[in-house]
């Protein structure tokens, strides 16, 4: 089968094109490599796909280049392509409306044609805010308090009006606090690891005490599988990975597995920071079979391994 994903050279998105390469399948990848972060950290995440014999790479902005050679023969897309990040989206919320709304607008209308099995949109936990039940199921009302969270529920919206309309095979997943190996540099986690690995203060927003939903890559990755090959047409999902802790109880344990000091220095919350998240996942549990099964401490250690790999490799190198 021709896999398409976008998004192929992020953090979440080329450990999915591993996943579906070492499932048999072919796979055209692509990504635009927007300047949210280095090229060559990007470049590294897609590089042993691009030496598989059944990947095919393609550079192009989904917002306006022709996609057709890219989608040509494929029967299942996974949109994971789009601009993260919380704090920047007021000063660049064109940059945000660009590749979170236009771009799925436009990979959308690309592919209402086709003869897809499966599409598959990659949301976020964002949409939800400050929500007011915890665990937090599907059907609580989406509040974002970002404008980031705002794009991406309107991504989320548009992948529906295609499924209604189009009948197109629309699944949508919202991804909590997603977390290791190639994490994106301006995430906490990897923001720490570095700042313990170069001695530096680490500044913790607020009190540390707001919760997240941490959730181990692979986990996300096999659900994300999951819900192309059972999900329900036009039905939304939870991914979380039942690591709900508090930011100084993640930090904890970061300090435990790799047995480094962390200096910590609290500063004020920032905005847009919602103060509690939790997943409920049990319509991933009972409709496609998905555990989370990687604990937090697991996840770390496996994150602070690559992390110091990366950090040899950087080494060797300069």
């Amino acid at each position: 089968m021709k896999v398409v994903v976008t998004g192929a050279a992020g953090f979440i998105g080329s450990h999915l094109v591993e996943r579906i390469l070492s499932d048999g399948h072919e796979v055209v990848g692509i990504d635009g490599f927007t300047d949210y972060y280095a090229r060559a950290a990007k470049e590294r995440n897609v590089g042993q796909a691009r030496t598989h014999s059944r990947f095919r790479f393609e550079s192009l902005d989904l917002s306006q280049d022709d996609l057709s050679s890219a989608l040509d023969g494929a029967e299942a897309v996974y949109h994971l392509a789009g601009r993260p990040g919380v704090r920047a989206a007021p000063m660049q919320f064109d940059h945000y409306l660009r590749e979170n709304v236009i771009a799925t607008h436009h990979l959308l209308d690309a592919v209402k044609d086709m003869k897809l099995k499966s599409f598959v949109y990659g949301g976020s936990a964002s949409v939800y805010g400050d929500a007011e039940v915890f665990p937090t199921a599907e059907t609580t009302a989406p509040a974002p308090l970002s404008q980031y969270g705002v794009t991406k529920l309107a991504g989320e919206h548009l992948a529906y009006v295609y499924w209604k309309n189009y009948r197109m095979p629309v699944v949508r997943l919202r991804y909590f606090s997603v977390y290791g190996p190639r994490m994106r540099p301006d995430l906490m986690l990897a923001k720490a690891m570095q700042a313990m690995y170069d001695g530096r203060v680490f500044d913790v927003y607020g009190d540390g005490e707001q919760t997240r939903d941490f959730t181990y890559v692979t986990d996300a990755v096999d659900v994300t599988v999951r819900a192309a090959q059972r999900g329900s047409p036009g039905d939304l999902y939870n991914v979380g990975g039942g690591s709900g802790v508090s930011v100084n109880q993640a930090l904890d344990v970061l300090t435990e597995v790799a047995g480094m000091q962390l200096t910590r220095r609290h500063v004020d919350r920032q905005p847009f920071d919602h103060r509690r998240a939790g997943a409920s996942i049990t319509r991933a549990r009972m409709q496609l079979g998905w555990e989370p099964g990687t604990s937090l401490r697991e996840g770390l250690e496996r994150q602070w391994h690559w992390f110091l790999e990366a950090q040899e490799q950087k080494a060797s190198k300069a």
